[in-house]
């Protein structure tokens, strides 16, 4: 096994990159693959959605970063998978860690330990371009992008893109696009399809051809602590992510 890193990022928030992230571990897990979510939210939504409850957990991503446990202490085994928890902690982290050098690649060297034992392993990053969104980035050998099917989507891909750019150039150059994921897709809309469409024009080859439905199901999944394919495993969503998943697991 050599673990493929992929960081789930976009750095607008909203656009079920957290759902992606919980789902695709989930649906990946299910096709045999071992896999790791680690949080990298300061909101912890990843870690609860695949029914860690944060309140108990003994360590997280938090204290693998300032050194005090390591990815292997802290990662909790759930049935859909393992998952690496955040907490609030976190977001304090980027202060903390402006004296350390390579401060950048410290999530990079937690998982370097650990990275043979997956398949896969998935970072959900924070929705903002900030020092935890930039070791997300070291981390990752490439990039996994939810991309909203809505009218401001391709603005902000700039933003994202530039930063990529950056950070290829100056921190890891080893950093791809591993693949666009187009989300909260309205078949009944003309637009949809048209953003879709400039999707694909501007990321040739990089899109999953598998779109995630805007579905209730995905929505209400979370708040019961369980991933769409677990909740009701015969809805679009559900059915939407185990296709992707495997669009996913042979780009692995």
């Amino acid at each position: 096994r050599m673990g493929r890193i992929i960081a789930v990022v976009n750095q607008k928030g909203g656009v079920g990159k957290t759902t992606s992230a919980v789902n695709l571990t989930a649906a990946l897990t299910d096709l045999g693959l071992k896999v790791l979510l680690c949080d990298f939210d300061p909101q912890a939504n990843a870690t609860s959605g695949l029914g860690v409850d944060k309140r108990k957990v003994k360590h997280t991503v938090y204290d693998v970063l300032i050194g005090d446990a390591t990815v292997k202490d802290a990662a909790v085994t759930t049935k859909y998978a393992d998952v690496l928890p955040s907490s609030a902690d976190l977001a304090g982290a980027a202060v903390e860690l402006i004296g350390i050098p390579d401060r950048e690649y410290q999530l990079q060297k937690a998982l370097c330990a650990v990275k043979d034992e997956y398949d896969a392993i998935f970072i959900d990053c924070p929705p903002s371009l900030e020092l935890l969104t930039l070791n997300g980035l070291c981390a990752a050998d490439s990039i996994l992008v939810p991309v909203q099917c809505e009218y401001y989507a391709l603005e902000g891909l700039s933003d994202l893109m530039a930063t990529l750019r950056m950070v290829k150039r100056r921190l890891n150059p080893r950093l791809e696009i591993f693949a666009v994921a187009l989300t909260m897709y309205d078949g009944r809309t003309n637009f949809c399809a048209q953003v879709a469409e400039e999707v694909r024009r501007h990321f040739p080859g990089k899109v999953l051809p598998t779109v995630i439905p805007r579905n209730i199901r995905l929505a209400e999944a979370p708040s019961h602590g369980i991933p769409v394919i677990a909740y009701d495993k015969h809805s679009r969503g559900a059915t939407a992510y185990r296709q992707m998943a495997a669009e996913v697991k042979e780009r692995l």
